[in-house]
């Protein structure tokens, strides 16, 4: 990694070759097995179709070979892995990520923004990546194409297109630690004689265990595409994908992190709180159509339109310390295991988002220099509904179901069974968001080695109805959100860039008078050098950002929950987050593949208090895999290491003292083998958390807290045709 620095602040060992006048397209290749080739482009940051050399932002993205490699297999592994980026496990399928110290929650399909909202992302954040040719990570602000948001990231994901006229593909079954399964099928193929018409299917289905107590995956992944060319400069691509996740035994909250005497317990990383009747069913269905026409003159038109109808059942038990009006919460008890109580919870709900987007992008000349311009337009609409039903019987004084746990310690034999449920559906949330935007940029050279980028975003985003907490009716129109970027040429290797945009968010976190905090708003600005060695087998970015936002939701520690609210917020004004990240990718000698990437950032408010201290704030992640030459060709080895600092959330303990939740900096250990046994067979097994490293997998509750996954294994065979 320090090689590569080097050699990135040294211009006189460039070995790469320009990238000036490269001709845009749309596949993304890769330079050996991680890296994206230089001469091919992305519309994630800007929408402009250019190079990760030409876009004025920090760009990661895990190709399918890395994610092969690194058996990754769900978005939670995918950011796990990607540099810059960190998650925080709510419980079994939820999860947050996050990055440069704020909330991803930017999320784009084929380029396309969709909301992940309904259930707290429930089975969003595991969805299978099978269907997926590549997962692209654009960190900073990224408002001019995806609209309000923080400025952390967004994450692009890129569906697998049918690309081949001949019959290719692969299969691939697996096995692994507490009896996992897994079958993997990729099929494509020309439907007619000269391959204008296409198609593509491919699928997964995963069954196992855990290594928590009781709890099962069931997940099944369908994905399906057919593309026709109509002409010689018409593209239509209509597909479906359908994911399914059915966990049973499912976790709905966290571990009980205090005794009532004020210590903290040291529990087992399979203890649970769920039960065998617990589920949390969650299905995905995207409906898809685009059309990609290509003029004459270069220039192109690309209409989307998509339908994602998702559908949640839940039968959840939530295990807490009970509130009371007079006492406020009780606590677990040390030597007798009571002081908790069991909240019974039955759910469904559904959310259906229509979306169409049209853009219209190519290349002008003016002043004898050829520029860049980019015009589109995007509506979202989108319902929520959720509906639950209580248990007959039971202590519904309080408005929810209590029932007392006699002994945590004896959770097995306690007499916690799904209850008999009320017939009556009562609606717990109805609402609905629509979203517009009109967006414009441009890319001028000024000469060969400057440019700029010049470009802003109109936004509408409003959402009404109500959920658990009240009435809902917040959002904004018509906001305006700039973006500028530069880049000079330093060679014909080295490119220095800066970019700046401006930040807007609403947000639906209340305040201990139940009001809606204001919206997030702020600026963000990063300067960078991305450089190529050795004909772009080695590729490496080096960035520092400046991020300041205004009415940043932090937790209240002063507030006293309630039954109606549990939790309150107040407003950071001058949340200022400033940091750097390195990233070094790419294939520097035949067979040795190659991504790493430092991060590191500070947060404070105005009065320099760090803000969201549960997030890592430096990170380092590395993966390497070397394939052997001569006898050993068939052979290949690799592994990893994800480190990240200390992490904490402070609160009061059961004995009114100030205390704060720590998880100690800490590595996860990863390792992977590979051996062809045919040209076309292969066999693969890998390792994670190899030195079975007891960790905290999210701090953030401060009296609450999950266990992250221990040592496991798969092993799995993979057939290519």
């Amino acid at each position: 990694l320090s090689a590569a620095i080097m050699l990135s602040i040294n211009p006189l060992a460039a070995l790469a070759q320009s990238d000036t006048g490269a001709k845009k397209v749309e596949e993304v290749v890769v330079t050996g097995k991680y890296a994206v080739e230089q001469t091919k482009t992305l519309d994630t940051a800007t929408g402009l179709g250019l190079t990760i050399q030409e876009t004025p932002q920090s760009v990661s993205i895990l190709t399918a070979e890395r994610m092969q490699d690194q058996n990754i297999t769900s978005i939670l592994d995918a950011v796990n892995n990607a540099v810059g980026v960190s998650s925080s496990e709510v419980d079994n399928v939820r999860n947050s990520f996050y990055s440069r110290g704020f909330s991803i929650d930017s999320y784009q399909i084929d380029g396309v923004p969709t909301s992940w909202s309904l259930g707290g992302d429930s089975g969003e954040t595991v969805a299978d990546t099978v269907i997926y040719e590549r997962i692209e990570f654009v960190r900073g602000a990224t408002g001019l194409m995806t609209g309000v948001g923080d400025p952390s990231a967004s994450i692009n994901l890129v569906r697998k297109h049918a690309t081949s006229s001949e019959l290719t593909g692969y299969l691939d079954v697996a096995t692994g630690s507490w009896d996992k399964k897994s079958i993997a099928a990729d099929v494509g193929t020309g439907l007619n004689e000269s391959g204008t018409i296409r198609a593509r299917v491919v699928g997964r289905y995963l069954q196992g265990e855990s290594f928590v107590d009781y709890y099962e995956d069931d997940k099944s992944t369908l994905y399906g595409v057919l593309e026709a060319d109509l002409t010689d400069s018409t593209l239509l691509r209509v597909g479906t994908s359908y994911q399914n996740n059915n966990p049973t035994s499912t976790v709905w909250g966290v571990l009980p992190g205090f005794f009532s005497d004020g210590t903290r317990p040291d529990w087992d990383v399979s203890t649970t709180t769920a039960k065998d009747w617990n589920r949390w069913e969650s299905t995905n269905t995207n409906y898809f159509v685009s059309l990609n026409q290509t003029f004459a003159n270069g220039w192109e038109l690309l209409a989307n339109y998509n339908n994602l109808h998702y559908e949640t059942e839940a039968r959840l038990l939530y295990v807490a310390t009970p509130w009371n009006a007079k006492t406020g919460y009780t606590y677990l008890d040390k030597e007798t295991g009571a002081g908790l109580t069991a909240q019974r919870y039955r759910s469904d709900g559904e959310s259906k988002q229509d979306s169409f987007d049209i853009q219209l992008k190519g290349d002008y000349n003016l002043f004898n220099q050829t520029h860049d311009f980019v015009v589109g337009a995007l509506y979202a609409d989108q319902s929520a509904k959720t509906f639950t039903q209580l248990p007959l019987g039971g202590d519904l004084s309080s408005g929810y179901d209590q029932v007392p746990v006699a002994n945590f310690y004896e959770w097995d034999s306690l007499a916690l069974n799904e209850p008999a449920w009320s017939d009556v559906r009562t609606q717990s949330q109805g609402s609905d968001t629509e979203q517009r935007a009109f967006y414009a940029a441009t890319r001028l050279s000024a000469t060969d080695k400057l440019k700029f980028i010049l470009g802003g975003r109109v936004a509408t985003w409003e959402r009404n109805g109500f959920d658990w907490s009240g009435i809902v009716d917040y959002g904004n129109k018509d906001q305006f959100i700039p973006y500028a970027g530069a880049l000079y040429d330093l060679t014909d290797a080295h490119r220095i860039y800066a970019s700046y945009t401006e930040i807007f968010k609403p947000q639906n976190n209340r305040d201990a008078n139940g009001n809606f905090l204001d919206p997030l708003v702020g600026e963000s600005a990063e300067i960078g050098l991305k450089s190529r060695f050795m004909d772009d087998r080695l590729q490496t970015t080096v960035a520092v950002f400046d991020i300041k936002q205004d009415n940043l939701a932090q937790v209240d520690t002063s507030f006293i929950g309630t039954p109606d609210q549990r939790t309150a917020y107040i407003a950071a004004e001058g949340a200022h987050s400033f940091g750097l990240e390195i990233e070094v990718v790419g294939q520097p000698i035949d067979g040795w593949n190659i991504s790493a990437g430092y991060s590191a950032f500070k947060i404070e408010d105005a009065d320099g208090n760090d803000l969201n201290t549960d997030i890592a704030t430096i990170q380092l992640k590395l993966f390497t895999s070397y394939q052997f030459s001569g006898a050993l060709e068939r052979l290949t080895l690799g592994g990893g290491v994800s480190r990240q600092n200390e992490t904490y959330s402070v609160g009061f303990n059961p004995l009114g003292n100030a205390d704060q939740l720590t998880q100690e900096s800490y590595a996860l250990v990863s390792l992977m083998a590979r051996y062809a046994i045919t040209d076309d067979l292969s066999a693969q097994f890998n390792a994670a958390n190899v030195t079975d490293e007891k960790y905290y997998s999210q701090v953030g509750y401060f009296s609450t807290y999950r266990y992250g996954t221990p040592r496991n294994y798969t092993l799995s065979l993979n057939y290519k045709f």
